[in-house]
């Protein structure tokens, strides 16, 4: 009995240290749809409300630049997947799949400038948890891994007059047979990447319908009225997240003084500090 007591309290405060160790990951995000969310309170502002949320979001990255929430090479990560982001954003807006109905004087084509900013934040969520959370790979085939990422970005865009390859690219990304070793204070766990991308692609779903609740943007069916994001875009940030992954990694791994990018050898027996470990 002493020894299930002992078992299930160190199983809450570890739940309790990751909960506060991906807080801290997902800083900026929280920060930046906070201030979305707020720029919707005040009434008859001279300045548009996207000029403003892009203005916040600069004094965001500055801040967090400044404060030690991001290293020189991370704002240079992140500012790549904003662009990239816009680029993505200009095409699916074109398409129809979402749009963003205010005026702005900082929209092209009907893209506000702050819209890389969502993507921009889940590439400070990477870079934070790939240095708060010591990753490591086992089996990461990093050539396999970058043509599935990429390939899942274009099909994004040709899926719109060609056969949508989600699903067998979802089928390649789960049996790449990469595993993610983390620390959660002093213990090591492990889970394979396809489930991180599942378990990522399901909070950016819930922090989505957040954002379009305060009208950073809108789907089609949302223009008469809020309503939830469907299920399937779940599906779609599961996938996409192996982009930002790609991103980071590649732009990351020259990193000297970081170095969590790095391989974890696949050699090691079962310690009692990985009691939690998925395999």
């Amino acid at each position: 009995m002493r020894h299930t007591m002992r078992g299930l309290r160190h199983g809450t405060e570890q739940l309790v240290r990751f909960g506060v160790t991906q807080a801290r990951c997902c800083a900026f995000a929280v920060a930046l749809l906070a201030g979305m969310a707020a720029s919707r309170l005040p009434p008859h502002l001279p300045v548009a409300r996207y000029d403003l949320v892009l203005a916040y979001g600069v004094l965001l990255t500055l801040v967090a630049r400044r404060v030690g929430w991001e290293s020189r090479r991370d704002t240079a990560v992140i500012a790549v997947c904003h662009v990239l982001g816009l680029l993505f954003e200009l095409v699916k807006v074109r398409m129809g799949s979402w749009s963003y109905p205010e005026e702005a004087v900082t929209k092209i084509a009907g893209v506000p400038l702050y819209g890389g900013f969502m993507y921009a934040a889940v590439a400070s969520y990477v870079c934070r948890a790939r240095r708060l959370m010591r990753l490591r790979f086992t089996r990461y085939r990093a050539a396999a891994t970058t043509a599935v990422a990429a390939a899942v970005y274009i099909n994004f865009f040709t899926h719109h007059w060609m056969p949508d390859l989600r699903w067998p690219l979802a089928l390649a990304a789960a049996t790449a047979g990469t595993w993610v070793g983390f620390s959660v204070g002093t213990h090591r766990y492990r889970m394979p990447l396809a489930i991180a991308f599942v378990l990522i692609g399901f909070f950016l779903w819930v922090a989505e319908n957040a954002a379009t609740y305060a009208g950073a943007w809108s789907y089609p069916q949302q223009l008469a009225g809020w309503q939830p994001v469907p299920p399937a875009k779940f599906g779609a940030w599961s996938l996409l997240i192996s982009v930002t992954f790609v991103l980071v990694e590649h732009l990351s791994s020259a990193e000297p003084d970081r170095g969590t990018a790095r391989p974890e050898p696949d050699r090691r027996a079962p310690r009692v500090s990985d009691s939690f470990k998925t395999g």
